[in-house]
């Protein structure tokens, strides 16, 4: 930092927590005569092609599985079905995006999650599940179609179908670690993940209870399959998929935590996560089959439990990685990154909301966005330290840094006024009394 108190662009934050000069000025030229090979046609088109293909491969499984509903529940069926599994989707995911609010994942991230839970995983499911059904209606294993249903859907569907969605958070934690790095991010991808899957699945069964409908042509709702497949499916129980598939996610948050040494541990969480999300799927399927009372005991004494404790753990994760950000960039702003007031504003989301809107009130909604990106870059960058501190520090960690730390000095002459004045208008108490006095307060 200058003598002036300025903070020089070319610091960046010593692993120890000082700021060391680095030597070099951000953005300078190379010496001349030193040339850098020209990149090859697929080395600038290769995330472009490969974007593409996944979204063609993603998009002809939707129409395949669009086929497929279809054929067994007919048009009419498919629409009524597509519309009332629609309800709770919005509500799904705009939870999963409050969940990851303090350092929110891209939305692409989200959306193929989504598109691999609605059209890959789905497709899968249904062909593995019809196979394994079949083979078991014609095997010695059971006695009928009845108990071949039943043995499917309480042993093979849920590793099938857990299986098919973690594979959406196992390619995001291999491809795009960066956005599922903490628990938070993995019941926040497999979450959305699963609201994907059981939308598809929820438009088959629906679409199917409409086509009885049709056929019977019930009196009475209560006797009606439809009403009664939209009461169970969709009012009593849409948080049954993520639920089962956030076991998965939660495990993979929790490796991208563990420091690198530990790794019979990073092996060990996935599998652990898998067979969790495998055996509460179990448990829900198998009691679907027995009376009416055993399914509403294991509904009230263990799913409405089960549901309470992941949203404590999600609520919680959430709030310990604001505490994260506010303690990790307090050392930051003692090296001069941050005024003293910010580390409190970026780990307050109603802070947060007040600075974009100040900064839209004064300077128009691209300050606002400026402003976010200040607080998104700030946490990702508290976010990167504490794992390091913890020893998982990433091969890319001081580039990472280095990086964050730039872009937070090139934002921070419009991002810094509206965070700092949300901090003095919501929290003047909690401020160092020294920072309140040298400035007037």
């Amino acid at each position: 930092m200058h003598p002036t108190g300025a903070v020089h662009p070319t610091a960046t934050a010593h692993p120890t927590g000082t700021v060391h000069p680095t030597g070099t000025h951000l953005g300078q030229h190379p010496p001349i005569g030193q040339h850098h090979p020209t990149p090859s046609w697929w080395q600038r088109n290769q995330r472009g092609i490969r974007a593409t293909a996944l979204a063609a491969l993603l998009g002809l499984c939707g129409l395949v599985i669009l086929g497929m509903v279809r054929q067994q529940t007919g048009t009419r069926g498919l629409l009524v079905g597509f519309g009332l599994a629609l309800f709770p989707v919005p509500l799904l995911v705009a939870a999963f995006r409050w969940l990851s609010a303090a350092l929110p994942t891209p939305w692409k991230a989200h959306v193929f999650a989504f598109a691999w839970g609605a059209c890959a995983a789905t497709l899968v499911a249904l062909l593995a599940n019809g196979f394994a059904t079949d083979w078991l209606a014609s095997s010695v294993v059971v006695d009928s179609p009845t108990e071949a249903d039943t043995l499917g859907a309480t042993v093979i569907a849920p590793v099938v179908e857990e299986t098919t969605k973690a594979a959406a958070v196992l390619l995001l934690f291999l491809f795009r670690r960066r956005h599922l790095d903490s628990v938070v991010a993995g019941i926040a991808a497999a979450g959305i993940t699963a609201t994907g899957f059981a939308f598809t699945e929820n438009i088959l069964y629906l679409g199917t209870a409409y086509g009885e409908d049709s056929l019977l042509n019930p009196d009475s709702l209560s006797d009606s399959a439809t009403a009664a497949t939209f009461f169970i499916r969709i009012v009593l129980a849409p948080f049954a998929h993520p639920l089962f598939t956030a076991m998965t996610g939660i495990s993979f948050g929790m490796v991208a935590a563990l420091p690198r040494r530990r790794r019979v541990l990073r092996r060990l969480l996935p599998l652990l996560g898998l067979l969790t999300a495998i055996l509460l799927h179990a448990i829900w399927n198998g009691s679907a089959s027995f009376p009416n009372v055993t399914f509403l005991v294991v509904y009230a004494l263990f799913m409405i439990p089960v549901f309470g404790a992941l949203t404590w753990l999600a609520i919680w994760s959430r709030l310990h990685e604001l505490r994260v950000v506010r303690t990790t960039l307090t050392a930051y702003a003692e090296a001069g990154w941050f005024s003293p007031p910010e580390p409190w504003s970026l780990s307050s989301m109603r802070a947060r909301s007040m600075a974009r809107a100040m900064a839209r009130r004064s300077h128009g909604p691209q300050a606002a966005r400026t402003v976010a990106a200040y607080q998104h870059d700030a946490t990702a960058l508290a976010l990167l330290r504490a794992r390091a501190d913890n020893g998982a520090t990433t091969p890319d960690f001081a580039t990472r840094e280095h990086a964050l730390l730039n872009t937070l000095h090139t934002t921070r002459p419009l991002a810094a006024p509206p965070t700092t004045s949300a901090a003095l208008a919501l929290s003047r108490p909690h401020l160092p009394r020294r920072w309140g006095a040298g400035h007037g307060l």
